[in-house]
């Protein structure tokens, strides 16, 4: 008797750690969505829908790309944090909204390294210094005599964008006064820039390399360590006499906290190996992103050190939301 429970309570304990195991495989056994907190076009949706549809093709389940633009991509981040932790609201994340928030937003409400599970990195862009030809200088040694002189006007994507704390972190180093002038997005910006209505931008390679190999644009300086393939004429800011100016903006794939550890892994590998597609890597190149890779705590690593590095350059600059 005892044998034969012995063995009873053994099968169920298998049937049940088998049962978990497949419905762990089991994932994704419903459509997955994605939600982006900018507007279809931009390069946070094309990287957001380039990734789902590779996701689709390897994991057989629908993604579905949902925008909700606002905030400088807080609104969605907030959604995302509140939603249900099952690995089927997941967030495309950028830096603005999961990184460079909370040093502006005092009442932010959610919590970038703890409401959140990282899965992976998925690109990042520099910025490029960039002005209109009215200005009449075609690198920094002439822009900044320029500058020297008169206020310049510098547009942005929107008061505390990754463009806007750029430019602040530049206007510092060089010692030179630039007004700002904020708008609801880099297409906004872009159109006010190419007719001359402000002078400079500091914004990502999407926007810039086209209007600049057009000759609609003139570009001044790199915001990386390192020049880019699209633009090789192009110093950076290291360069051109401002080491300590830099600044990029990175695009990954983040999900509420306490997510379960295999929905997780799944997306981390799969997105690690989408990531080394051929295809995928020429979009991204064209676009002058790199693309990113590692694991959900390389990405959480990121996520930490540049809370901390953004909080700094918010308070050199005397960033403020009002």
């Amino acid at each position: 008797m005892l044998k034969n429970r012995i063995a009873s309570t053994l099968a169920i304990a298998l049937m049940a750690t088998v049962g978990a195991t497949a419905q762990a495989a089991a994932y994704p056994e419903k459509p997955v969505t994605m939600i982006v907190g900018f507007s279809p076009g931009g390069f946070t949706d094309v990287v957001a829908r380039l990734i789902s549809r590779h996701l689709e093709q390897r994991l057989g389940q629908t993604f579905v790309v949902e925008n909700k633009p606002g905030a400088a991509g807080t609104i969605a981040a907030n959604m995302v944090a509140k939603s249900a932790p099952d690995g089927y609201t997941l967030l495309l994340a950028h830096s603005n909204s999961n990184a460079t928030a909370p040093a502006l937003y005092k009442d932010l409400p959610y919590d970038v390294n703890k409401d959140f599970t990282p899965v992976a990195m998925v690109a990042s862009t520099p910025l490029i210094l960039t002005v209109t030809p009215k200005l009449g200088v075609k690198n920094m040694d002439e822009f900044m005599a320029l500058a020297k002189k008169q206020s310049l006007r510098h547009a942005s994507s929107g008061v505390g964008s990754s463009q806007h704390l750029a430019a602040a972190q530049f206007g510092k180093a060089a010692g030179v006064d630039l007004l700002h002038v904020p708008y609801k997005g880099s297409a906004q910006a872009l159109n006010d820039l190419l007719s001359g209505e402000v002078d400079m931008n500091v914004d990502s390679p999407p926007l810039m390399v086209p209007n600049i190999k057009a000759g609609k644009l003139v570009g001044i300086a790199v915001v990386s360590p390192k020049r880019i393939p699209l633009l090789p004429d192009v110093p950076t800011m290291k360069e051109s006499g401002y080491p300590g100016v830099t600044m990029g903006q990175w695009f990954g794939v983040v999900g509420p906290a306490n997510m379960p550890k295999e929905a997780t892994a799944l997306l981390n590998k799969n997105i690690n190996e989408i990531l080394q597609l051929p295809e995928v890597l020429k979009v991204l190149a064209a676009k002058g992103a790199e693309a990113g890779g590692g694991s959900p705590a390389d990405f959480a690593k990121q996520i930490r050190e540049d809370t901390i590095s953004i909080q700094k350059v918010v308070d050199e600059a005397g960033i403020k939301i009002e």
